[in-house]
This record gives structure tokens, sequence and C-alpha cells, in this order.
């Protein structure tokens, strides 16, 4: 089995907003690394979108068994059931989610605390940063 960290945040909730994920084999070897920049979302379209990177991957590379661990809680519970979707923003996301958990097979997840989570984290803050990169408006030519 293997495991994906994953993360997304949003600086200023709407605001630059990114994901990552690190995908670590049986024996806690990272295999993979993932980030994102999104542009304008908030953070719970951030971590959604960590979790549809980490599934793609494990569905792309023909994994069958995938532990996600998230400190969003709200993430790990709806994908649990243990929360409904209200929010329309996130049914489509969830949706697609609950899809590619179909292709893979055996899904979990695990809520972990924030400093379990540093590597995912760390890969979100590149995906904002690349989110704020390219939202910046071009500089004036000099006169």
């Amino acid at each position: 089995m293997i495991t994906a960290h994953i993360d997304g945040g949003a600086r200023g909730n709407p605001g630059p907003a990114g994901f990552g994920v690190q995908i670590q084999d049986a024996d806690g070897a990272v295999v993979h690394e993932i980030y994102g920049g999104l542009g304008i979302a908030t953070n719970n379209v951030a971590e959604y979108s960590g979790l549809l990177a980490a599934l793609r991957w494990a569905a792309e590379h023909g994994h069958h068994q995938l532990h996600i661990c998230a400190d969003s809680e709200l993430l790990v519970r709806q994908m649990r059931g243990e929360y409904k979707v209200k929010n329309e923003g996130l049914k489509p996301l969830f949706l697609h989610a609950i899809a590619l958990i179909g292709r893979i097979g055996d899904v979990t997840f695990e809520h972990v605390r924030r400093e379990y989570n540093t590597e995912a984290d760390r890969l979100s803050n590149l995906g904002m940063d690349e989110a704020e990169a390219t939202l910046k408006l071009p500089k004036p030519d000099a006169v």
C-alpha cells in the first residue's frame, strides 16, 4: 500500500491557492511529489485539488490500495461519508474523487495533525507561490 500526504491552502481564503502531495511507498520512502498553483481559490478547493492529484497519480500508476493522510478534517470526514458535501463548489470535486476511488479500489482516509503533514504543507506552499507568481500583473515599462 502506498500513502499520500496531501495538503492545500489559500493565502487570503479565497486567495492565491495551491496544493501539495507527497507519495510514499510501504516502507515510507518518498516515491513522488506533486504540487501546483490554482489561481484564486479557497482552502477547501485547494485541499480537494491535492486529493484529486494523489488519486489521479495512484490510478495512473496502477495502484489498488492507497492511504490518504490529510490535515483537513472537513475533507476526511466528507470522504468517509461522515459529513455531507453541502458546498456547491466542492460537490463536483467530491464526485470526481469518488470516481477516481472507483478506479483504484481500496482507499482509506486518515486525519493527521498539521505537524505530521509538513512535507505536503511545504509542497502546497510551493503551489501557492506558483499561483502568486502567475497572478502578478506585468510591471509597466520604465520611462
